[in-house]
């Protein structure tokens, strides 16, 4: 089976000004990058065109009311809040957008390809059924959720390692045990959510685990998260899917973050979680591109070494360019371990009711 990339140059042409953080070198970086690398003439590789997602996909997530006010604001341009505007014909790039996502669903689906990479513009965790904000307009990887599940797919898990929590796609779930939602985030961090003590209501209690760790977090942290809460929960929960919000402002040269992770860091994270989805769930991994304002030294080469592994390739090579080191050895926090080691400890103890496997460790 090959890995798919799903990708349109339209992605380049969402823009809300030349400097904003979320702008189309984001992207164009990306592409350069691995065209020089010749992703895209390996065989392991299938480039997908999306198509844009219709109304009614929109509205498995979205309200109708705020459908009709990105369309009208799409005319002549409006604002949700002071980083989100809405530039004209935004709705057309938001609606390629979350194609883009239901394109990769119908992909791995239809064992066209094993897993897929959607390289999309804008981002969408951080909005809302009614609501946009933090340079998202449509919740991509919800839609996609919730569209997969009508085609037959009963529970995703949701992993959202982008800095930022996704308070969009917790909002969208919270009470519904059907998605599992898992977000490791930089915290105290905007938008300000995703506590421990935020685990869902209702049937969806215990089915929304945020992990806030703290700036300086590093390549240990993640994959310590990775062993002791991702995979467990992905081993119990046995989901049909496993879905990534793919932010990549968690790498140390993020202007935005302080956070420490490396493109090492996010391609052997990409690595661990193809080889648990390869025993769980046939091996179905859907990555939806999310934050990540780096453009040059992190976005490159992390996007690189999540494809590379997505791909089954040899993975020992990816790095950012030597003059970056550096940077890293400053972003490190040695303190931030043994704080996240505390949080765990604690998430589990609120945890332990609803997952059998804290059971057998308390």
């Amino acid at each position: 089976m090959t890995s798919g990339i799903i990708y349109d140059p339209s992605y380049l042409m969402h823009e809300q000004s030349p400097t904003h953080p979320e702008r189309r070198e984001r992207l164009s970086y990306t592409l350069d990058q691995l065209e020089e690398e010749g992703i895209f003439d390996i065989p392991e590789i299938k480039l997908i065109r999306p198509k844009p997602a219709r109304r009614d996909d929109v509205l498995l997530v979205h309200s109708l009311e705020y459908l009709k006010f990105l369309e009208e604001s799409s005319i002549n341009g409006g604002i949700i809040d002071a980083d989100t505007y809405v530039p004209k014909n935004l709705i057309h790039d938001a609606l390629l957008a979350a194609g883009g996502a239901i394109c990769a669903a119908d992909a791995v689906v239809n064992q066209q390809v094993k897993n897929a990479f959607v390289l999309s513009r804008p981002p969408g965790h951080h909005a809302g059924r009614s609501n946009g904000a933090g340079f998202c307009y449509l919740n991509n990887i919800a839609i996609m959720t919730r569209y997969l599940q009508r085609r037959g797919l009963r529970r995703i898990m949701i992993v959202d390692w982008d800095a930022h929590h996704g308070n969009g796609t917790e909002e969208i779930f919270y009470d519904d045990p059907t998605v599992l939602f898992c977000s490791v985030h930089q915290y105290p961090f905007y938008p300000g959510s995703g506590r421990i003590e935020d685990i869902g209501i209702r049937e969806g209690k215990g089915y929304n685990i945020n992990l806030p760790i703290p700036a300086g977090s590093s390549d240990k942290v993640y994959r310590y998260l990775l062993e002791e809460l991702i995979i467990p929960l992905a081993e119990e929960y046995m989901p049909d899917l496993i879905a990534i919000s793919a932010g990549q402002d968690n790498h140390f040269s993020d202007p935005l973050t302080g956070l420490a992770l490396t493109a090492q860091g996010y391609a052997r994270l990409m690595q661990e979680i193809c080889i648990i989805a390869d025993s769980i769930c046939y091996g179905r991994i859907i990555a939806v591109l999310e934050g990540g304002y780096s453009v040059e030294g992190g976005l490159p080469y992390t996007n690189l070494g999540l494809i590379a592994a997505m791909a089954g390739m040899d993975i020992s090579n990816i790095r950012e360019p030597e003059g970056y080191q550096k940077l890293l050895l400053q972003s490190v926090s040695e303190d931030a371990f043994p704080k996240v080691v505390k949080m765990v400890a604690d998430l589990k103890e609120k945890l332990t009711s609803h997952w059998y496997f804290l059971n057998r460790s308390y």
